[in-house]
């Protein structure tokens, strides 16, 4: 599904701050050696997480999907003086890269990489977060919400990214498909939680941003 026209998506890009070298280069050698690039949250993207952290003044962060590192650089750049991300990735073999750029922006020391089952990983993390960021497999984004709500701080931030899943939330499910059920379910649980505020944001796959009130 496309959202937008490639005119606009350069006209918003040129309006917005660009990626530095850094992030740049990360870019560049995801696309370059990993299998599934598109899964790498980019500048535009990356901008809004920042930004978000920023606003929220984050000073405990838990991400879900680090892949390369893209978005858990741009989110920590955005966390208070003193903060620490925690970033989760089930697969080992992006654990070089991600730490790799992520030395090279100089924040080894407020990003801490957990390698294992998210669903392990978290309830094993005795923390409050001050924003939550979801972009790992779509069919446990439920099983993810319910892990972290408790875990999130009143005024607190979820954003979920992929919550499109290029226009298959519209369509009729195929049997094989595991994954769109469970944006469907993470998307309606969201929606229908009195404990949140959101907005489906119509930026990229489209992000979830929600606000534990």
């Amino acid at each position: 599904m496309k959202l937008l026209s490639e005119s606009i998506e350069k006209y918003i890009a040129d309006h917005s701050s660009p990626e530095d070298e850094i992030l740049y280069h990360l870019y560049r050698e995801t696309n370059l050696k990993t299998d599934h690039p598109r899964m790498l949250s980019g500048a535009l993207q990356g901008q809004f997480l920042k930004m978000m952290a920023q606003l929220c003044q984050a000073g405990c962060i838990l991400e879900i999907g680090t892949f390369t590192g893209y978005s858990a650089i741009c989110m920590a750049r955005g966390m208070k003086q003193g903060g620490m991300l925690h970033t989760i990735d089930i697969k080992e073999e992006h654990y070089d890269m991600a730490h790799k750029y992520i030395v090279k922006a100089g924040l080894d020391h407020c990003i801490k990489q957990h390698i294992g089952n998210a669903l392990e990983v978290i309830p094993a993390l005795d923390l409050s977060f001050d924003m939550i960021f979801i972009d790992a497999d779509k069919k446990n984004y439920p099983n993810y919400l319910t892990l972290v709500i408790d875990k999130l701080k009143p005024g607190g931030l979820i954003i979920a990214d992929n919550v499109l899943w290029s226009g298959k939330v519209l369509e009729k499910i195929q049997k094989e498909d595991k994954d769109t059920p469970g944006v469907i379910a993470f998307n309606e649980r969201i929606q229908k939680d009195p404990r949140l505020e959101n907005v489906l944001l119509p930026l990229r796959d489209g992000l979830m941003l929600a606000r534990k009130k």
